[in-house]
């Protein structure tokens, strides 16, 4: 972990400059937006976003060092799981550019992560709602992550699979995940391959926001809506019509408009040298104190679980 960042000195009031750098282009990342949009009028960042077409690695480090380049007094990040991202945060560090992360705990050369949801409660609280959305939580079902080294769908996966050996025998995991839920089209294919290759699976239980969508689409193509399970982590709007049709019978995840604003308010305090605030007796406003905070990691406690009956109550994201 790097040392504490000291940014440079402004009056309160005068705005600094902030690139907000997701994984990719998506509704979920438009909603983080308007979080950020909204903490920078109240306290004086102005956030623009910049995000990779598809979930591109290498095309998200490239926008993180451009970033760096073009002086800039912040980056936040929502980083992907490649180790060049580390290096492009150190380098932007040297340069006095202060760097806040979501959906990466404890993120090396992070001035500090912040995250909406604890990762074990997370994990466990998505496993429970499978097991309530199956006829009975009995046979197969899969895992899928966006990838092997995502640090948070990977945490997710693992803590509903420890759930699901202590509490649910009878529950049998198809592999151990598969690395496919941030494309849609890749979800629903893979999808299609594991109910021809097991007819008699039952769940599926996918981490990345992609994922959901794309396999209720392989769930009704194979005319199995009511029999097959899915969980998902997916904004409302994108999962409203497989919500109502059935094929998708709930999304577990938080909204990224309160993530947004976190990350522009922390951003704000270590560029105004108050790193020292942020810690486990930090309010955020509208959010409160942490759960917990480890290390640069503040947490979060505040998931939402999304139905057929009251999706119509969320919007813009």
């Amino acid at each position: 972990m790097s040392p504490a960042f000291a940014g440079p000195q402004k009056e309160t009031g005068v705005k600094y400059t902030a690139v907000f750098i997701p994984k990719f282009k998506a509704p979920w990342f438009d909603r983080m937006q308007a979080g950020l949009t909204k903490a920078g009028a109240e306290i004086g960042i102005n956030v623009t976003q910049k995000a990779p077409s598809s979930a591109d690695l290498t095309a998200q480090v490239k926008l993180i060092e451009d970033a760096t380049n073009q002086g800039n007094d912040a980056i936040l990040v929502v980083p992907g799981a490649d180790p060049s991202i580390e290096s492009a945060f150190g380098l932007a560090r040297t340069k006095r550019i202060a760097i806040v992360t979501n959906q990466s705990p404890q993120q090396g050369n992070a001035e500090v992560d912040v995250e909406m949801i604890d990762t074990t409660l997370f994990g466990r609280m998505a496993m429970e709602e499978m097991a309530k959305a199956m006829a009975s939580p009995a046979g197969q079902y899969a895992v899928f992550v966006g990838s092997f080294t995502t640090p948070d769908h990977n945490g997710w996966a693992d803590a509903a699979i420890s759930l699901a050996r202590q509490k649910f025998p009878d529950l049998r995991l198809v592999g151990e995940r598969f690395p496919v839920s941030e494309d849609q089209g890749l979800s629903r294919q893979t999808a299609l391959d594991l109910i021809a290759s097991y007819p008699g699976i039952k769940a599926f239980l996918v981490f990345g926001s992609q994922g959901g969508p794309g396999v209720a689409q392989a769930v009704h193509e194979k005319e199995r809506v009511g029999s097959i399970a899915v969980i998902g982590t997916t904004g409302p709007t994108q999962a409203a019509p497989f919500l109502k049709d059935g094929s998708l019978s709930a999304s577990i995840l938080w909204d990224p408009a309160e993530a947004g604003y976190a990350m522009a308010y922390l951003a704000r305090l270590v560029l105004d040298g108050k790193r020292s605030m942020i810690g486990p007796d930090l309010e955020i406003p509208g959010l409160g104190r942490p759960i917990s905070f480890a290390e640069n990691t503040l947490i979060y406690n505040r998931p939402i679980i999304l139905t057929r009956d009251n999706v119509d109550q969320f919007s813009g994201f």
